[in-house]
């Protein structure tokens, strides 16, 4: 655990990262802002509510959006997968540290910082420009803070199996652009997945991608009552357990895989 701290606390490294962390909040404000009068002007037009969402609770989730993607997304291990192809990966597997254990510590590190740095501002820039529709209930902030690291730690999930196809893929920077795609999509990202027409809705509830940013938003905006969140982060709960169940066989796969062929 302490290393696990340490490591994690690498939180001062990124924040070293002034100037980027000052254009991260500008390019985040800006495309919240394009985001927001798109949702809003497609509300109005529908007459002042879209699929339970009021004009308010669209900006809302738009800026709680811009201020959770790059936390929740932290594509830090794209290393991992340049490793697996440098073969370095055995010598993180010789560490005392847990594999996956080590950099999931530094996935927890870099995305307090990105919260903190780059999505808090242009949430309170959102607060100042449309507005905030805030839950009044305390539960909500909690689960939502519940939600929020479950988010978190499926996202990491998921993006470490895209990494440890490199095992078996000379090359995944192709995969990894499809699975970024469909995870901004599916993810309820670019639009609330409600929104969705009733086939692709059931596709993306089948998938780990909605409880990766869809239900934390949901959960901390207030938009569903904490009774009713529960069950949202329950399911948030049983994908990080499939995901580390398939990251750690994939892993041993993996390692197994090199070890045959005298790797």
């Amino acid at each position: 655990m302490p290393t696990y701290w340490s490591i994690a606390s690498a939180f001062r490294q990124y924040s070293t990262y002034r100037m980027a962390t000052a254009a991260g909040v500008f390019t985040n404000t800006v495309f919240g802002l394009i985001r927001a009068s798109i949702l809003i002007a497609a509300i109005t037009t529908a007459g002042g509510e879209l699929s339970g969402y009021t004009v308010a609770q669209a900006a809302t989730y738009v800026w709680l959006g811009q201020a959770l993607l790059a936390p929740i997304e932290a594509f830090g291990t794209r290393e991992v997968s340049q490793r697996v192809h440098q073969g370095d990966v055995a010598v993180d597997l010789l560490r005392p540290t847990a594999f996956l254990g080590l950099y999931y510590a530094q996935k927890l590190g870099r995305s307090a910082f990105l919260l903190l740095g780059r999505g808090i501002p242009p949430l309170l820039v959102g607060a100042v420009v449309t507005g905030l529709a805030l839950p009044k209930d305390p539960l909500s902030y909690l689960l939502g803070a519940v939600s929020l690291l479950l988010a978190i730690t499926v996202a990491f999930l998921a993006d470490m199996m895209v990494n440890l196809a490199a095992f078996w893929l000379l090359e995944t920077r192709g995969l990894t652009v499809v699975y970024n795609g469909v995870m901004n999509l599916l993810s309820g990202f670019l639009i609330p997945i409600v929104w969705f027409p009733d086939w692709l809705l059931s596709i993306a509830r089948a998938t780990p991608f909605p409880s990766m940013i869809q239900t934390p938003i949901d959960t901390l905006s207030g938009r569903i009552p904490p009774l009713e969140a529960l069950p949202l982060v329950l399911v948030q709960g049983a994908w990080l357990a499939v995901l580390a169940l398939a990251a750690q066989l994939m892993l041993r796969s993996g390692v197994r895989s090199v070890e045959v062929q005298g790797g």
